[in-house]
């Protein structure tokens, strides 16, 4: 399948007046399962596998590029940047729901860690105040996770 071509931006708006460097990225990127229907703005097909998207270096570290001027930017003025120098079409609404699922991915695993440590400091405070009630149940209960069931 045949990536959109950008159209050409001639002339520029009058009220902008910014020019965006080109800057690259360390960092190798890795190939990953298409997992629907559309291809994303950095990637193509393999074309030995139809489930393996090809990473596009350039056009990823010029992704990257648009997110940090985001921050300051519009994002119909950072999807036109990003269609010129890529030579790839992608709108505004694109651009934002690429964003948009990354952010919330980056999000969930945050809340993913903070889970794993909240649970580990209750399961040590759980622990501790087992040992320190003591109990038939307790003591067998303890014994078996700490000796490895050496008790019977």
């Amino acid at each position: 399948m045949a990536r959109k071509q950008a159209p050409t931006f001639d002339k520029h708006p009058a009220t902008q007046s910014w020019f965006l460097t080109k800057q690259g990225l360390d960092g190798e990127w890795q190939p990953v399962v298409r997992v629907g229907r559309h291809i994303p703005f950095g990637y193509e097909q393999d074309p030995n596998d139809k489930d393996i998207l090809l990473p596009i270096p350039e056009e990823l570290e010029l992704l990257e590029q648009a997110k940090k001027y985001l921050a300051e930017y519009s994002l119909r003025l950072v999807s036109r940047w990003l269609t010129e120098q890529s030579g790839r079409y992608i709108s505004h609404v694109g651009l934002k729901k690429r964003v948009n699922i990354e952010q919330k991915r980056r999000n969930t695993a945050d809340a993913h860690r903070l889970y794993e440590r909240r649970y580990k400091e209750a399961a040590a405070k759980a622990k501790k105040l087992e040992e320190r009630l003591g109990g038939r149940r307790t003591r067998a209960a303890c014994s078996d996770t700490d000796e490895g069931a050496s008790e019977s």
